[in-house]
């Protein structure tokens, strides 16, 4: 290894002619350590040696880096990026290198913190040196062509932002008006849900047990009219006594109205989210891959997996499928000792969780599922997310298949030989 091979030279002054006369015309990899502002990238060529390591400030001083990145691909030298994925701090020098004509490519983060000791004896790891192992794992083959999603997948994943935004919003309001409600009138959840329009309209407008008291008839107008109906009439003359007998702390004016603002909140996340995710459905009848998942998943989890995880009929076979969900498995053994198979969780959680959810259903509606998940949780002890864990992976097999034109079919997910099925 070189001596001060981790010295960085600021992008200012690089020298250009030098840089070109050490590449030569061959390829060459610029591998860049993304940060927030202090950037860090080695140049290495075909010898699998760090030419050299330049820094620079993001976005201030990137406008150089592209233009010395220019004379380089000018002069001939065939230059492939390589970088993290870090969430949206290198969306903008990824964009700026294609639009440039320089290829990038994927390094998985897990894969650069692995290498660190392998790479120089050293455990440590720092700007310098990751880009250097980043550069390293290219050149062996270790990296995915990192290109932009499309359009259509771009405006699902800022409706799903949008939608996540005002879900998050809305049970934080509800979080607090479980709180201000143990406090003041504990009965009234026990009658209606938390997160329902109803209980949110009638705490807005009305206010607390005390003004709901005074004003029964206006209350009983109100929960008919916003539960359009659908509120029993029993329900609404549990809420009205309730309102007059609560054992909790009667509230003085400026509580009412701390009351009366959460739930208003509360109320406005709620249905700006509702909007929002109706959005997000109808983005996904648009999406043809998403439009073939959602009668399976529903609208809103296709939209979540297109946009999180894409497109099932860009990966080549249903492992790579399940890899990009984290839903490989992994085992750690050593001699004798036999370790337990787990998944990896190395993707995106929230698809994950959408996934979950669509699998819960898929068990209550469907036989052959169902039998096969209580023959599975008989096995493993009463273990249930083990068995759970297993029929996510069957259920992406499936959704792999189904983007492809297949049809759905449980009986070819399972040996339904060996379920007992009437």
């Amino acid at each position: 290894m070189k001596k001060r091979i981790y010295r960085k030279t600021p992008v200012k002054h690089v020298s250009s002619a030098k840089l070109i006369s050490q590449l030569g015309n061959g390829r060459a990899v610029f591998a860049i350590d993304v940060a927030k502002t202090d950037m860090v990238a080695a140049f290495v060529g075909l010898h699998r040696e760090v030419v050299q390591t330049i820094a620079w400030k993001h976005p201030d001083e990137s406008p150089l880096l592209l233009g010395l990145l220019r004379e380089l691909t000018e002069a001939g030298v065939a230059l492939e990026a390589a970088m993290e994925s870090s969430g949206s701090y290198g969306d903008i020098l990824r964009h700026q290198l294609e639009r440039a004509g320089v290829p990038v490519f994927q390094v998985s983060g897990k894969r650069t913190h692995d290498a660190a000791e392998v790479h120089d004896g050293v455990p440590s790891l720092h700007d310098a040196k990751s880009a250097a192992i980043i550069a390293r794992l290219h050149l062996d083959g270790a990296s995915r062509r990192w290109l932009e999603p499309p359009p259509e997948r771009r405006e699902l994943m800022a409706a799903l932002a949008i939608m996540d935004l005002f879900q998050e919003h809305e049970q934080r309001m509800v979080h607090k008006l479980e709180a201000l409600l143990a406090r003041s009138w504990p009965e009234l959840p026990t009658i209606i849900d938390l997160t329902s329009a109803t209980l949110m309209a009638l705490l807005e407008r009305v206010g607390g047990p005390a003004q709901v008291a005074e004003s029964p008839e206006d209350a009983r107008r109100l929960m008919h009219g916003i539960s359009h109906g659908l509120l029993s009439r029993d329900k609404i003359e549990a809420v009205i006594r309730s309102a007059g007998t609560t054992v909790g702390v009667e509230l003085i004016a400026e509580e009412v109205g701390l009351l009366s603002r959460v739930a208003s909140e509360a109320h406005r996340a709620l249905l700006e989210f509702k909007k929002a995710k109706a959005r997000v459905e109808a983005l996904s009848q648009d999406n043809d891959v998403a439009h073939l998942l959602a009668p399976h998943v529903g609208k809103a989890t296709a939209a979540v997996l297109i946009a999180d995880v894409g497109d099932p009929r860009e990966f080549d076979s249903t492992r790579a499928y399940l890899k990009a969900y984290g839903m490989n498995l992994k085992e750690k053994s050593s001699g004798t000792k036999k370790g337990q198979l787990s998944i990896t969780k190395r993707g995106p959680g929230r698809a994950r969780k959408y996934l979950w959810l669509a699998v819960q259903r898929w068990v209550k509606k469907d036989a052959i599922a169902r039998a096969w998940y209580e023959k599975k949780i008989a096995r493993d002890g009463g273990l249930r997310a083990k068995a759970v864990a297993a029929l996510m992976r069957k259920y992406i097999q499936a959704l792999f298949h189904l983007a492809r034109g297949a049809p759905f079919e449980s009986a070819k997910l399972f040996d339904t030989s060996r379920l007992a099925l009437t």
